[in-house]
């Protein structure tokens, strides 16, 4: 019996990338591994946003209303964050933008078998080479990159193909009353908020395996050959 894992995240989301790296982490740690299914779920922090958007420190600054070298400051610490898991975030780089067909996109690559990689790369670009997440053309590279069809990643973006499961996805986050990514749950059970360390996600997927693969008993311990407590002649 595999034990289900969803993973909800934005690709623009600096927390989610640290959350996603410390999650294969400790997945990588896990006794069960090749027992679990991983659904990454689309969640998009400003659906409003716009395709291409603006620098990212000035678009932090607007949104907290903040002044720039308090949103430096707050970026520089993120970044600093990110290195100890291996990341390399270039804000000075970084511009918003809408992530909507980007998550269509991540739909397409679950179903060719690609999306980890495909999400990888997405993260990648967006986070350490500055990529426009919502520009079309930078996204049909990165899936070309991550070996998706062409052809079907031109029919993806020229239509509203998997706009349903994107939202699906959302209804899904929304009826859990998850306002924040990324987010985890673990068989219907646990659920872990915020890029947690990679003990909380390990020690979680250790919690669900148990809920679902009880011990079962073997031998009869009234037949005394174990040791309980002080009740052992040593």
């Amino acid at each position: 019996m595999t034990m289900k894992v969803e993973f909800w995240s934005d690709i623009v989301c600096p927390w989610c990338y640290i959350g996603k790296r410390r999650f294969e982490k400790a997945l990588s740690q896990f006794e069960h591994q090749d027992q679990v299914e991983v659904i990454w779920r689309s969640f998009e922090l400003d659906p409003s946003s716009s395709r291409v958007g603006e620098d990212i420190v000035e678009s932090l600054t607007n949104k907290f209303g903040k002044s720039t070298s308090e949103v430096k400051q707050m970026t520089e610490q993120i970044a600093a964050l990110a290195a100890q898991d291996g990341l390399e975030y270039r804000f000075d780089l970084m511009k918003s933008g809408n992530s909507f067909d980007a998550h269509r996109l991540l739909h397409l690559s679950a179903e060719q078998g690609l999306h980890k990689n495909f999400n990888e790369l997405l993260y990648k670009s967006y986070f350490t080479d500055g990529m426009l997440v919502g520009d079309l053309d930078s996204l049909k590279k990165i899936a070309a990159e991550a070996g998706l069809d062409s052809a079907e990643v031109n029919r993806v973006l020229e239509s509203d193909a998997y706009a349903d499961k994107v939202r699906d996805d959302e209804a899904r986050a929304s009826s859990l009353r998850v306002n924040g990514v990324p987010f985890v749950l673990v068989d219907d059970k646990y659920a872990i908020s915020g890029a947690q360390s990679v003990e909380v996600f390990l020690d979680t997927l250790r919690k669900g395996w148990i809920e679902t693969h009880p011990l079962t008993m073997a031998g009869n311990p009234e037949d005394g050959n174990s040791c309980e407590g002080d009740n052992c002649i040593i």
